[in-house]
């Protein structure tokens, strides 16, 4: 009997322990973070970052394309299809030529 209450004594020990440390951790943890000197502020980073997007709406419609991740799907070339036309009929009288 005398084992079973060392057992149960000694973890109850290391159970307030563990709670005891896991208060200090958290307790520790509301501190203001220390920032080093020179390191930048990421309050201003942030502030620099939202307004200085010079890309403009381009880059909110497009964002993969803007990385070059994708091909634009806005095209500044006008479409001929005339031309286009003439172009497939052309390759299948050279293909039948052959």
């Amino acid at each position: 009997m005398q084992r079973i209450y060392v057992g149960l004594t000694g973890l109850a020990v290391v159970t307030v322990l563990i709670v005891l440390a896991s208060a200090v951790v958290a307790w520790r943890a509301n501190d203001m973070p220390v920032s080093a000197v020179g390191a930048s502020n990421s309050a201003v980073v942030a502030n620099m970052t939202a307004l200085g997007n010079s890309l403009g709406e381009k880059a909110k419609e497009e964002p993969l394309a803007e990385l070059g991740a994708a091909p634009s799907t806005t095209s500044t070339e006008k479409v001929d299809a005339a031309a286009i036309a003439r172009r497939q009929q052309e390759a299948q009288q050279n293909g039948e030529a052959r």
